[in-house]
């Protein structure tokens, strides 16, 4: 068999998804790139997600639902209503996975927790997007985006940068996101126990968690031991000298990563002689005074324009790239060249860019979901005929 010819990795998992905003829909969004069937429950409005901008064409189509709910099937149901909640049971028997945010309560009260959900499908995976892990304090709190990166230190990092004490949010849903890449790998970790052993079981993903793991890699720093051997943050990360540089036209990023490669940045930069001074004689010297070098870069760098900088350190072998405003993004040469950005065309919508899969896989064709579906777009054929997808 040809790799054209192959299925989607998890072509035939069966994923119930009764997320809402972007943690959970982003997990489900990978799985359904991989193959994955997923069918979103929605209430009769729809996910609040739907309505984050401006749509094209249709209410309830907005960017944001266009790139975070790719190859679903939406299915609109009011579980308040018994014929509706009857409707996610019968789906239940046959999938492989359910995954929501709901409060442990509600979802309890509708009658799908675990232990109810696990007697109609004794192997299911379940899995519950929780803000805070449920052994905690916070447990109850609800979670969005800002509340988890206030929670976790992150709204300090740009004060420890530029000196201003007023805490700022990082401009990016990153909690919510990373969150969905750990619930996306816990979900298909959690498939192939259940591949070895028979075995289904409850998962649980605390935004809060997930996210202070991930910023706390290099920001424990100093606090990692016992007692501390220095102050919190990676200190080459809040380096207020540590931007980018200031060209002719614009701004560059270079990065003199290594003590090797100072040298090397000074002589293209035409002055190699700052490094003879007394305060830059040593390696510890040098990176006790980086902060001094930075600025002294960022001296230098006025004098050539973006381009020709650039031009000048990869011939080096320096890393540099310019610095680019990301409303020029969809003209980057590079992600132009591997067809990053995909033109399509959406029933409703017309025509529109998706973002084709960052990952690829040696072994199984990429190829690109099916458009975000409209709300309840698949309700009456679900209804009909549950799993069956119409050809």
């Amino acid at each position: 068999m040809s790799i054209a010819d192959r299925a989607p990795m998890l072509k035939g998992v069966r994923v119930i998804d009764l997320t809402t905003v972007v943690f959970g829909p982003y997990c489900t969004q990978i799985l359904a790139d991989l193959g994955a069937e997923v069918i979103k429950i929605e209430p009769p409005q729809g996910d609040q997600f739907r309505y984050s901008a401006k749509s094209a064409n249709t209410p309830g189509m907005s960017p944001g639902h266009m790139t975070i709910n790719r190859g679903k099937r939406s299915v609109v149901l009011d579980l308040k209503i018994p014929e509706d909640r009857a409707v996610v049971r019968g789906l239940i028997s046959d999938a492989d996975v359910l995954i929501h945010n709901v409060r442990r309560q509600a979802i309890e009260r509708l009658g799908l927790g675990y232990e109810a959900v696990k007697e109609l499908s004794p192997d299911i995976i379940y899995v519950h997007c929780v803000g805070f892990g449920s052994d905690g304090p916070y447990r109850d709190l609800q979670a969005y985006d800002d509340v988890i990166q206030a929670a976790s230190g992150a709204a300090t990092l740009a004060c420890r940068v530029d000196g201003d004490p007023r805490p700022r949010y990082i401009p990016s849903l990153i909690a919510d996101k990373v969150a969905g890449l750990h619930g996306a790998y816990a979900v298909m970790a959690a498939l192939i126990h259940r591949l070895r052993t028979g075995e289904g079981q409850f998962v649980e993903i605390p935004m809060f968690e997930a996210f202070a793991h991930f910023m706390l890699k290099e920001h424990l720093a100093g606090d990692t031991f016992d007692p501390p051997v220095g102050p919190i943050c990676y200190p080459r990360q809040i380096d207020p000298d540590r931007q980018p540089f200031p060209t002719a036209d614009g701004y560059i990023c270079i990065v003199p990563y290594t003590d090797e490669s100072l040298l090397p940045v000074f002589t293209v930069l035409g002055a190699p002689e700052i490094l003879d001074e007394e305060r830059f004689a040593t390696r510890p010297l040098r990176w006790a005074n980086i902060g001094v070098l930075y600025q002294a870069i960022a001296a230098l760098t006025p004098r050539r324009t973006t381009a020709d900088w650039v031009k000048a350190f990869h011939e080096a072998s320096i890393p540099a790239m310019p610095v680019r405003d990301i409303a020029d993004i969809r003209a980057d040469p590079h992600l132009q060249a591997v067809n990053f950005f995909v033109r399509r065309e959406h029933p409703t919508e017309g025509a529109y860019f998706d973002m084709k899969v960052p990952v690829r896989f040696g072994a199984v064709p990429g190829s690109l979901a099916a458009h975000a579906p409209t709300i309840g777009q698949d309700t009456e054929a679900v209804r009909r005929d549950g799993w069956i997808l119409a050809e």
